[in-house]
């Protein structure tokens, strides 16, 4: 006779069952199962917006042209205007000639996919939950065990890669080269961004790198299985960025909506782009001149999706810098919205809380 407990649904049991497999959502593709097991199954309420509410032809986020930012005094200008209308009306725009060449955005992405299907058991020896106390980690939800109404489809590794970089031998084999050529790109191509994000706020190009956005640089490199019912689940559920700013490559799957003017808007890939957003940190330091979208990632039936987010975020170590809107940015008229904090503080209320679909930005605001 089956009694009633041995049926019932324990979450957490499922969860840490999963959890102990340590072959991610990978090692169910790989099982071959045909159903997604109930632990990844979204609440029904969240399902009913799946789609695009609009199709990418009326509004798709901006792609802006870098080519011409070392041109003359005037092509910069031009280029800070439309990365100021993109901070502030969309939070999120695609570049295009960056300058992070073809091949080492091809190899980062090869490298990431090479790690995810090595071999389950050499996997297993990168496979923590403690980035605190580790350079490279390996799992799947770091929000696993937090109120996260259900698990994403997808595994990740995570590295911080500055202030303090890993040794080469932290870092696996199949990506080590590619993640420190990439991330050596990605550097480069944040200091342009702050300086800028600066200029499009009135400010000097310096005025965002002497705050130290750029010091830390945290990669998460995610991996997407194939999902056999893409309907039932998310890839990543909607959340905002832990950061100042993000950049993401994507892959040619796409799956990735953004939140625009109560909207979901897919984000079309672009091959060679890299996608720009900026994060709840510098919405919080720019007193909301420039906006944190929500955003989430689809589950498809296609795969696997490859996709590599670099955070300039806060640092593992503790920082007692203080973090709250920039004095040249209030006044009498135009007050402090957000109380100050230390990256610390938020960044340990956002990981405790995981994405469970609302905005931690708003626990700060005056």
């Amino acid at each position: 006779m089956v009694t009633r407990t041995s049926i019932e649904f324990d979450p957490y049991m499922e969860r840490k069952a999963f959890d102990e497999t340590k072959e991610g959502v990978k090692g169910l593709v790989d099982a071959k199962i045909t159903e997604v097991p109930r632990i990844f199954h979204v609440p029904k309420d969240s399902l009913s917006d799946k789609k695009a509410s609009v199709s990418v032809t009326d509004l798709e986020i901006p792609t802006i042209d870098f080519a011409s930012v070392h041109v003359d005094t005037a092509s910069r200008e031009a280029l800070v205007e439309k990365v100021k209308y993109a901070a502030e009306k969309w939070g999120f725009f695609q570049v295009i000639n960056h300058g992070v060449p073809l091949n080492v955005l091809e190899e980062i992405q090869d490298g990431v996919r090479r790690f995810h299907e090595e071999d389950p058991e050499v996997k297993k020896q990168y496979f923590s939950r403690d980035l605190a106390n580790k350079n490279f980690v390996y799992n799947s939800n770091f929000d696993l065990y937090g109120s996260s109404p259900s698990v994403n489809w997808r595994d990740t590794f995570a590295c911080y890669i500055a202030p303090d970089p890993p040794t080469p031998e932290e870092l696996p084999v199949t990506c080590r080269d590619a993640m420190f050529e990439y991330s050596k790109h990605v550097m480069s191509l944040g200091g342009l961004l702050f300086e800028l994000l600066s200029e499009a706020l009135g400010l000097k190009s310096e005025t965002l790198k002497s705050k130290e956005c750029l010091k830390t640089l945290l990669m998460i490199c995610h991996y997407y299985p194939p999902c056999p019912q893409p309907d039932l689940t998310l890839g990543t559920s909607k959340h905002s960025d832990n950061s100042f700013l993000t950049v993401l490559l994507q892959d040619n799957i796409g799956g990735l909506q953004i939140l625009h003017q109560d909207s979901w808007v897919d984000v079309a890939p672009l091959p060679g782009a890299l996608i720009i957003n900026i994060g709840d940190f510098l919405q919080l330091i720019t007193n909301d001149k420039f906006v944190s979208v929500e955003h989430r990632v689809l589950a498809n039936r296609q795969g696997p999706r490859i996709s590599v987010a670099s955070f300039f975020s806060s640092s593992k170590r503790a920082n007692s810098t203080v973090y709250g809107p920039m004095k040249e940015l209030v006044s009498e008229e135009n007050p402090s919205k957000y109380r100050d904090i230390t990256l610390k503080e938020y960044t340990d209320g956002y990981n405790e809380k995981g994405l469970d679909g609302t905005s931690h930005l708003l626990n700060f605001r005056i």
